[in-house]
């Protein structure tokens, strides 16, 4: 299992020395993967917490990328339908470039109400725009032309296309992750609590004739007590959990330093 944990790029942690300290902290503890989360406009009465500032997913990830060696960047998760398609695939593919092939994407549909009214997105079009940008970033990284609206155009640079995937509980998430991803990404780590989805997921597969799928649970264990974190970690392996980031809520590097240190101190199958 692959172990790997969430760089906070909102509220009083979200600067450019925090977010690069704790990448390097990450890395240095061995971590395999680092991830930010997105929104892009909090209203006023939802800001708790964050005091409304969020840095933007893949502009922080290309910041961590040039501070950094071997981690991998993920975003947690990337909200497709805020977004216009080809600017959104450059953007994804200049961080693959410039990471050198470590960007994973998590992406989901988004849920936040005046967010899409901010932006103007119709909130009941999620869906289908979702499934139209990533049926659009699978024709971009597979051809250097590509057509978009009448037009061809040169994709380029077009490295590997980063590992997608899905965010969402719904049987229209898990249908979407068979469809477009290579792994669906829940919240969560009560392994009670994941394991009928995970069935469902494998339902799923089978009916596409996919083979199977990654699951990268996000969640937060007991580090406090090693024993009963491993142990929660080796019933999600068993679930089919390949790997899994920790959350924590912190202002400033230090304890979340001590939170990828002790993550790390865990070892639950080959890594």
């Amino acid at each position: 299992m692959k172990l790997g944990a969430v760089i906070r790029s909102m509220g009083p942690a979200a600067t450019a020395p925090t977010v690069l300290t704790c990448a390097r902290a990450a890395e240095q503890a061995g971590l395999d993967e680092g991830w930010v989360v997105d929104h892009v406009a909090i209203p006023p009465d939802d800001a708790e917490g964050s005091q409304g500032i969020y840095l933007d997913p893949l502009t922080t990830l290309a910041w961590i990328a040039g501070g950094t060696e071997r981690i991998h960047l993920g975003t947690a998760i990337l909200n497709l339908p805020y977004r216009p398609p080809l600017p959104t695939a450059k953007a994804i593919a200049t961080v693959q470039e410039l990471s050198g092939g470590r960007l994973q994407l998590g992406v989901g549909v988004g849920w936040m109400r005046p967010e899409f009214k901010a932006l103007g997105v119709d909130r009941s079009q999620r869906g289908r725009l979702s499934d139209e940008m990533l049926a659009f970033l699978e024709e971009c990284f597979a051809s250097d032309e590509v057509t978009a609206k009448g037009q061809a155009f040169l994709f380029k640079p077009r490295p590997e296309k980063p590992r997608i995937f899905v965010g969402g509980g719904s049987d229209a998430a898990l249908a979407r992750a068979v469809r477009f991803g290579d792994g669906w990404l829940p919240m969560g780590s009560d392994p009670g609590m994941l394991a009928p989805r995970i069935e469902r997921l494998r339902e799923l597969e089978k009916e596409a004739g996919r083979e199977r799928l990654e699951v990268v649970a996000m969640g937060g264990l007991a580090l406090h007590e090693p024993a009963r974190a491993s142990d929660q970690l080796a019933e999600l392996a068993a679930l089919g959990v390949t790997r899994f980031a920790q959350g924590l809520r912190y202002d400033e590097p230090g304890p979340f330093v001590e939170m990828t240190e002790a993550l790390a101190g865990l070892r639950v199958g080959p890594r």
